[in-house]
């Protein structure tokens, strides 16, 4: 599918599109994350690809890749949350339990919004959340951010997001506000 935002070319792909526009993925990841890669192994690019490995292996996965020109400005990605998740594990905050449960088809988990630092501030991340949950048959979806990034948390809130608590998803990463999204229901 192709969407077209003013100048932004919006792509999507599963995973077969994941392997063929790999080295970009990874090109855009180590150009944003330069500066993690470089002091925290977390960080590096072997790990970042074991994830994606990983994310890429689930149900539900999904990419979508923002292009201006023949450059890619940036990308989402994230697959639905299977059946008993672990997901959940790392939440370092008591929540209602109910709000853990997932049944295969309750929440897809948006594991990366990305954009070029040349091309934020144009809206281009929110167009690129849209696309990816426009088609979504989930209820909800889920994301981890940085409490530390101010910009990325206030979008997040401006768009409906809402902090559930803080979650570390590896022993060795950072720890995240998790946050949820109700999404409309889809007949």
């Amino acid at each position: 599918m192709h969407t077209t935002h003013s100048d932004l070319i919006i792509t999507t792909h599963d995973a077969a599109g994941l392997a063929e526009h790999l080295d970009l993925v990874l090109d855009t990841y180590a150009e944003v994350y330069a500066t993690e890669i470089a002091t925290d192994p977390f960080f590096s690019l072997p790990r970042y690809q074991d994830r994606l490995s990983a994310y890429a292996s689930r149900a539900g996965f999904a990419l979508a890749l923002g292009y201006v020109g023949d450059e890619l400005a940036g990308y989402v990605l994230g697959f639905r949350l299977p059946e008993g998740s672990g997901w959940w594990s790392g939440l370092q905050d008591e929540v209602d339990p109910e709000m853990l449960i997932e049944d295969g088809m309750r929440t897809v988990a948006i594991c990366e919004i990305m954009v070029k630092e040349k091309y934020r501030r144009r809206g281009y991340a929110r167009r690129l959340h849209d696309t990816f949950l426009h088609d979504r048959t989930e209820e909800r979806a889920t994301l981890l951010v940085d409490p530390i990034n101010s910009p990325a948390r206030s979008a997040y809130r401006s768009w409906g997001w809402q902090r559930i608590g803080g979650v570390r998803p590896f022993p060795d990463s950072p720890l995240y506000d998790g946050m949820l999204l109700d999404l409309p229901t889809r007949h």
